[in-house]
């Protein structure tokens, strides 16, 4: 034993050597503090295939030495024997080896997949660390056993002896090699299992360190790149439908590409705002873009809230639709409530004048656009038809506009909340449509009068409307030639009708010089409408 103990000895120091000359080619970049370059990653998954070569260029002499000296020391002189049982104790070593460097460098296989990516060595895969396991559980204890076994020499004692204490080493060493390599691989298994579950919950924040160069840290940076994916869909997503709306996101995202459009009836309510123009070059751009937000954050809430979808932003004004993308069965009940609420919550802001129009028609759905830019709008006459209501809102004391249509398709208890306005000729219109507003809980019909001109502009939040804008919202169309030809009946004396003029001419009495001016004002607003042929 002592003999045989020589060359051990020395290809141990041998191996020491060799170890710290590896630690500085292998891991120079550690302690440099530093990233491995390209090359220095790579070599660094060649390692356990390396050491494992070397290890059998070790045992090699050894094999030689040990089993000649043995051969030569023992009765039965049998160097077939020593040789066989030396050179499979050769590659049992080797075979552990390299099952114990892949083990061993597993910590930084992180920073190599950091610098190459997904990566995968063919030295370090999944069969040929089970081919491995095998060799060393099974393969090699039985075949030493085989050759003890054989041995035409020894006598059956030792032949027992022998294969007993093979058999035992085989037995502890398979048992390790196995556990180790069920561990290996059920450990990283079992990670992967919990951030799927993690991920099929929603929990898109999940990233599992990458520890292998085989076909498991290959699904270990798989399902890194998968939560990764579904983050930037989901917030791709986010993003989309803040753009467009959640119900186009979905709708986009579920259709693809190819998207199209249909034809149905639809609510559609159109905002704007009052003097934009004054406010924008009045106050700095970010003081009247704050305002601005604020409207249309009143906008969204209203219009989501009652199954809307705020289709546009349009500088200062905003197109919510009601039925499309998603049909309802009832469009007008929510469009009304929405304009209401959009107009309460604005009010009680007081920051900004509105008009609110809304208007009920058969529209196209869909998107328009070219191959590579696409924009789900509405088109159809209801659109126009509420755009010209707000334009007429903004005059009006309750400051919404609404068709008659949108009254008689609503719910009963929503009808209760409106009253008819008056019917003017819209825009581009041949005939003149009907405009209701909403009921003023104080009890005013809507229609403005002398001493409820100042009460309804502070109602709406607004600069006080001015008796001018009154009387021309509500000077009847005449033929006549002075102001005094549009009483009602066509009477011109003011004590018959309390008309808005025949009004002024009694508050003459309390103060002449105010009332000369009022009634100027209204026989040039009478006379501006009779010129125009069509109400202001």
């Amino acid at each position: 034993m002592a003999l045989v103990a020589v060359y051990p000895a020395v290809g141990f120091l041998a191996g020491i050597a060799l170890a710290i000359r590896d630690r500085a080619v292998y891991f120079g970049w550690l302690d440099d503090g530093r990233k491995p370059t390209p090359e220095e990653a790579r070599r660094l998954l060649r390692l356990p295939i390396a050491i494992t070569s070397r290890a059998l260029a070790l045992w090699l002499p050894g094999v030689i030495i040990s089993a000649v000296a043995l051969s030569r020391v023992t009765p039965e002189h049998d160097l077939a024997v020593m040789m066989a049982m030396f050179v499979l104790g050769g590659f049992e070593s080797a075979a552990l080896t390299f099952l114990i460097v892949d083990r061993l460098i597993r910590p930084t296989i992180p920073i190599v997949t950091a610098v190459l990516g997904a990566t995968m060595h063919w030295s370090s895969t999944v069969f040929v660390r089970v081919v491995l396991t095998w060799a060393v559980s099974g393969a090699m204890p039985l075949l030493m056993l085989i050759v003890v076994l054989a041995d035409p020499v020894s006598g059956a004692s030792d032949r027992i002896r022998t294969g007993i204490y093979v058999a035992a080493v085989g037995i502890g060493v398979g048992a390790l090699a196995t556990a180790t390599l069920a561990r290996a691989v059920a450990a990283p298994l079992r990670m992967l299992r919990r951030a799927l579950d993690r991920i099929t919950h929603g929990e898109l924040d999940v990233r599992v360190p990458v520890g292998s160069a085989s076909e498991i840290g290959r699904l270990e940076h798989s399902v890194n790149e998968l939560a990764t994916n579904l983050r930037e869909r989901e917030r791709m997503r986010e993003v989309f439908g803040r753009h467009v709306g959640a119900e186009v996101a979905e709708r986009a995202l579920a259709r693809g590409v190819d998207l199209t459009g249909d034809v149905r009836v639809v609510a559609a309510l159109f905002v704007d705002v009052t003097g934009s123009v004054e406010l924008s070059t009045g106050l700095p751009p970010q003081e009247f873009v704050a305002k601005l937000n604020r409207l249309l954050s009143t906008v969204v809430a209203a219009t989501e809230a009652n199954n809307g979808l705020v289709n546009k932003f349009e500088g200062d004004a905003a197109l919510c639709v009601f039925g499309a993308p998603i049909a309802l069965r009832d469009n007008a009940t929510p469009a009304l409530r929405a304009a209401r609420r959009i107009r309460d919550e604005v009010v009680a802001a007081g920051e900004l004048d509105i008009g609110i129009g809304v208007a009920l028609g058969l529209v196209f759905a869909g998107d328009v656009g070219s191959d590579t830019r696409l924009e789900y709008t509405v088109i159809g006459d209801a659109v126009n038809e509420a755009a010209r209501l707000t334009t007429e809102a903004k005059e009006v004391p309750r400051r919404i506009l609404v068709s008659g249509a949108v009254i008689e398709a609503a719910a009963d208890h929503e009808k209760a909340e409106w009253t008819l306005y008056e019917s003017i000729r819209l825009r581009g219109m041949k005939e003149p449509t009907a405009c209701w507003t909403d009921i003023d809980p104080t009890g005013s019909t809507g229609h403005p009068t002398d001493d409820s001109t100042e009460h309804s502009a502070a109602r709406i939040g607004a600069t006080p409307v001015s008796a001018v804008t009154e009387l021309r919202c509500n000077a009847p169309e005449t033929d006549g030639s002075n102001a005094d030809a549009a009483l009602p009946g066509g009477s011109t004396d003011p004590t018959e009708d309390r008309s808005p003029i025949s009004e002024i001419r009694t508050q003459a009495t309390a103060d002449e010089s105010d009332a000369l001016h009022v009634r100027a004002t209204a026989s040039d607003a009478v006379t501006t409408s009779r010129t125009r042929g069509e109400k202001p």
